[in-house]
């Protein structure tokens, strides 16, 4: 497993966020790439609360929690940050631990795209979608969220990466 660290500074409407976002290459080969394993993989680390779905195909972001992302199936184009932020693509095996306040968008995917999606025990998640005149509150929101014990993938300390 490698990883990558991207900054994405606030882009109006989009508060984005001072810690970085996450990109874990190969938690898992592609075969080994299961909704499974990355359920029992983040709430091992304390981010139980999951769904399994896609990525919307608008730019959204979550102001009261982070979130992480398990791909097990497909590939995916995935924009950061809002329209002028950079873009990855994550195929299966790959995670992204996108801190409160990333604006993200899925542009284009393909082979049955699907991935995990979980939050911290406890989180309460909003979900929105940049309006301007939510962009104050939503980036003293984003701010307060704490900073988790557990990185959702390996387990270490977030507080060195996030400091």
């Amino acid at each position: 497993m490698t990883v990558e660290t991207l900054t994405i500074p606030a882009q109006f409407p989009f508060p984005n966020s001072d810690y970085p976002v996450l990109l874990y290459r190969q938690v898992f080969s592609e075969q080994e790439a299961t909704p499974e394993a990355f359920e029992r993989l983040f709430a091992a680390k304390g981010w139980p609360q999951q769904w399994r779905n896609g990525v919307f195909t608008y730019q959204h972001f979550h102001s009261t929690a982070h979130e992480t992302l398990g791909f097990y199936s497909g590939w995916a184009e995935l924009q950061l940050g809002g329209p002028e932020g950079p873009t990855l693509t994550v195929r299966a095996g790959d995670a992204v631990l996108l801190p409160a306040g990333v604006a993200h968008l899925n542009i284009r995917q393909g082979d049955g795209f699907r991935c995990v999606g979980a939050y911290l025990a406890g989180a309460d998640v909003d979900l929105l979608r940049g309006d301007p005149d939510e962009y104050e509150a939503a980036v003293d929101r984003s701010a307060a969220v704490p900073i988790p014990n557990q990185d959702p993938t390996t387990g270490e300390s977030l507080g060195e990466l996030w400091r």
